[in-house]
């Protein structure tokens, strides 16, 4: 009896917390991992104590979630812009801006064609370090290449003043080699606080082309530093290897959708494993993350990953792992004040777990988790913090969805 109505208990506390939306949750007890599901690879054993299963915490935050856009075909990315308003891509080939009361405006004119077949489309939007004054804008997108294939590729333009449209276009950048396939394009960009830009690659998902992720001749399975113009910066790692590709930062990468630079100036990336892989990476210059010959997880079939195991001399291991996976995209560092008991906290998107992961995070390791919005049941594609320090997500669906994030 005690047992059940304590069960009981825990059902209405949960039941008013999700009706005021707020992140204050039914806790386990303390140290309890907050994933209590078997593992997909459960003969697989962590490299260190805490790499997976993290406790699970609460910050005991009040917010209140605000739908300020429905509608959107397919977001993929939301970026604050400095006035309030929000530059939102949407997968089909459209850009577009919504007020901060909510007003969709119409897709700005002058963006280039997208070949937006499955996982391909237009992606990740960025804005220069001076937008304020140039107004230039960075996006990556699935390019048609002619022939059946297809490529992420690099543009950069600028905003126009009535903000219609976008002027002055150019790809700078397009990740070699192209392939006729629709899955992994990755990708984010992140500018760092040395004012390049960083940009994340998947290696394409067939079995023909996960070799890419390891062979420096190919972007595929990377993150790539470059300057604002595409150009590889001096420093790379790999600038004047014969046949290397000189943007290169990192490799070993499967399929990045998660980005940020925490307080220190780091670069972490959430990128999408196979079943039961997810990985939380912190990235260093020239590291390689293992991919596909280092790897937590198993293929969707229950298989083995061929020739892949969990630890291997060379290659760095994440920080953690989610075995059951989230499927990450989108990444935000908390650095605002209007919630002071997030501040440090990393929050990832979670597209098959369908709500907002935050991850408290201590001498580089992850010390707990904590799972918001999941009584939305919705696809969280991209996690942005805006200039009034609250956070805005958008969603993952045909008709998706504008949320704001703000205190009760």
């Amino acid at each position: 009896m005690a047992k059940r109505a304590a069960l009981l208990s825990a059902l209405i506390l949960l039941g008013l917390t999700a009706a005021c939306q707020d992140a204050t949750s039914v806790q386990p007890a303390a140290g309890t991992p907050l994933e209590t599901r078997p593992p997909n690879a459960a003969d697989q054993r962590p490299a260190f104590a805490g790499q997976t299963r993290a406790p699970g915490v609460s910050a005991k935050v009040a917010f209140k979630v605000t739908v300020l856009a429905t509608g959107l075909k397919l977001p993929w990315a939301v970026e604050p812009l400095p006035d309030g308003a929000l530059l939102v891509t949407e997968k089909v080939g459209t850009m577009r801006i919504v007020s901060a009361a909510g007003k969709v405006g119409p897709p700005l004119a002058g963006l280039p064609a997208v070949d937006a077949r499955a996982q391909g489309g237009l992606l990740d939007v960025a804005l220069s370090p001076a937008f304020s004054t140039d107004r230039q804008l960075y996006w990556t997108f699935t390019e048609p290449r002619g022939g059946g294939l297809n490529g992420t590729s690099l543009a950069r333009g600028v905003l126009s003043a009535d903000r219609t449209r976008v002027e002055q276009v150019k790809v700078i950048l397009r990740s070699l080699p192209a392939f006729d396939g629709v899955l992994h394009f990755g990708s984010r960009l992140a500018f760092g606080p040395d004012g390049k830009l960083y940009m994340t690659l998947g290696e394409r998902s067939n079995a023909e082309m996960r070799p890419y992720a390891q062979r420096p001749d190919s972007h595929l399975g990377k993150v790539l530093r470059v300057n604002t113009d595409g150009t590889p910066p001096a420093d790379n790692p790999l600038v004047g290897q014969p046949g290397a590709r000189p943007e290169i930062w990192s490799l070993g990468h499967r399929n990045v959708q998660a980005a940020a630079f925490d307080p220190q100036g780091r670069l972490w990336v959430a990128e999408m494993g196979t079943q039961g892989g997810d990985e939380l990476n912190l990235i260093g210059k020239g590291k390689n993350y293992g991919w596909p010959l280092v790897a937590y997880g198993e293929e969707y079939s229950g298989q083995p990953i061929a020739g892949s195991v969990t630890d291997r001399p060379g290659f760095e291991q994440p920080v953690y792992y989610w075995d059951p996976v989230i499927a990450p995209s989108g990444a935000q560092f908390y650095t605002g004040k209007a919630f002071p008991a997030w501040q440090g906290s990393l929050f990832i998107g979670a597209l098959r777990e369908r709500r907002l992961v935050r991850l408290v995070i201590q001498n580089d390791r992850v010390v707990g988790e904590e799972h918001l919005l999941a009584d939305r049941e919705q696809r969280i594609r991209d996690v942005k913090q805006g200039p009034d320090g609250a956070l805005y997500v958008v969603t993952d669906q045909s008709k998706g969805e504008l949320w704001k994030i703000s205190p009760r």
